[in-house]
């Protein structure tokens, strides 16, 4: 898998996931550091979009920008970020396809990108503990949408065991760190 993905974050800006939503504020920007730092360390391109605010460009996480300082905020102004020619040209550009997409919200960010991206051939998977919804029964909808669509559901834990492959391995002792992190550990 890690030689064909790459990690697309949609919409985890200020005024959009510190909303109180389906999962503490706190824990989401814990899964989305793991998740950064997963893919930093099995160097996975990642693509960032975001929507602009009534205050002007969208403030993203810190942990996407610290971990990817190198990373524009490719703005838009389409509910789905595939349908926006700068997030599109900026998935292309990889040629990766296989999708891993974290976002807030779930029902809106996550799903219509998963559905046109799913639709357009590409293998799409939603790390569901680094997405939130707007609430639990609209994102329990969205996620069955996206199923019945052929996207596939993950999470960080999986995708590690997933990506490094061999836990000896000096990459692999780092993804075992990262998943005591994400333990409490």
């Amino acid at each position: 898998m890690r030689e064909d993905a790459l990690i697309l974050f949609a919409d985890l800006q200020a005024g959009i996931a510190d909303l109180p939503l389906t999962v503490p504020y706190a824990d989401l920007r814990r899964k989305v550091a793991a998740l950064v730092k997963l893919g930093k360390l099995f160097g996975l391109p990642a693509v960032l979009s975001g929507v602009p605010t009534m205050e002007g460009p969208p403030h993203v996480l810190d942990e996407i920008t610290t971990g990817f300082p190198e990373l524009p905020v490719l703005q838009r102004s389409v509910a789905d970020s595939f349908a926006a020619p700068n997030v599109n040209a900026a998935i292309v550009a990889t040629k990766r396809r296989t999708v891993l997409i974290a976002g807030v919200a779930t029902e809106v960010a996550v799903q219509l990108p998963s559905l046109s991206l799913a639709r357009a051939g590409y293998d799409v998977h939603v790390v569901v503990d680094a997405c939130a919804g707007i609430s639990a029964r609209t994102e329990d909808a969205a996620m069955r949408r996206m199923v019945q669509a052929g996207v596939k559901t993950t999470c960080v834990p999986t995708l590690i065991g997933e990506l490094v492959g061999d836990f000896g391995s000096a990459e692999g002792q780092q993804a075992i760190g990262i998943l005591f992190e994400l333990a409490g550990g």
